[in-house]
């Protein structure tokens, strides 16, 4: 199963790392968003990542002008879809817009072709009965910075065949990145263990067990973790880490993964962590 053109559906931080890596390795990629601005600002940061590689010599020049040639930035999915192998839906953890995506995509990509998700935590085997090909829909968990970090997560969907398993494990080896084989169960393997981890630590702060820089200053110098759990959850969103609990806690059904009272106050005070310039930090320049 050869996969040469792909299509990424999102320009945000991680479908516009998805396109950059998947450029790197040869592919060719549509980047896709409705939004011309975000568009404008994925391509600009891609542009400036590979200058960054350029100057740090682990790319040349002329590798930093083809890998951005081979990246087609546009906002008509049905048109790019239809000539695409591979397409990775990278947009929010949102599982009603995902599907309208995947039913999208279903409609008008060629029969050979993967759909792919690049979800934290949501479902594929859901996703997968949105469109009539189930056995070749897959997730392709990748990680933030996606330039920088190895993993990728290949979930398979109850129905996902092995020839796309495959065809996707090598593929994510060709992109210089490191897959793991994961079953489609509430948050995978990556979220199920990190996020009770991050809940849990809110919670000592919630019940006055210690502040938030001295929780992360216990993690960082006592567990030797390169980043607290309360810098992380402001450096991933407040939201999306409430979002996330909240699979896992419909998903399973069990308390211990019930969100800490002090995150749904923050998400709902609007404080998201980087990204609003206040969590549980402060980020206001």
């Amino acid at each position: 199963m050869k996969i040469n053109k792909i299509t990424v559906i999102g320009g945000g931080t991680m479908g516009n790392g998805i396109a950059h890596v998947a450029a790197m390795s040869g592919l060719e990629v549509h980047l896709i968003d409705l939004n011309q601005q975000v568009l404008d600002r994925a391509m600009a940061t891609i542009d400036k990542n590979l200058a960054r590689m350029v100057t740090k010599e682990k790319i040349t020049a002329d590798e930093h002008k083809a890998t951005f040639g081979r990246i087609h930035p546009g906002n008509d999915l049905k048109k790019a879809a239809a000539i695409s192998d591979l397409i990775i839906e990278a947009v929010n953890e949102n599982l009603d817009l995902k599907i309208k995506i995947f039913k999208e995509i279903d409609s008008v990509a060629p029969e050979h072709a993967i759909l792919a998700s690049n979800t934290s935590s949501i479902s594929i085997t859901k996703l997968a009965t949105a469109t009539s090909r189930p056995e070749r829909v897959v997730g392709m968990h990748f990680f933030n910075p996606v330039p920088v970090m190895k993993l990728v997560e290949i979930i398979r969907g109850f129905s996902t065949s092995t020839e796309v398993y495959q065809a996707i494990k090598e593929l994510t080896v060709a992109m210089g990145k490191e897959p793991v084989e994961v079953q489609d169960y509430p948050g995978f393997v990556s979220n199920r263990v990190l996020m009770p981890m991050i809940n849990e630590a809110i919670y000592c702060v919630y019940e006055g067990v210690a502040s938030a820089e001295d929780v992360d200053t216990v993690m960082k110098l006592g567990m030797a973790h390169p980043m607290g759990p309360l810098r992380l959850a402001d450096f991933i969103g407040l939201d999306v880490c409430l979002s996330i609990m909240n699979v896992l806690y419909d998903g399973f059904k069990d308390s211990k993964y019930r969100p800490c009272p002090l995150l749904v106050k923050m998400v709902d005070a609007g404080q998201l962590g980087d990204k609003s310039g206040q969590g549980f930090y402060s980020y206001n320049k």
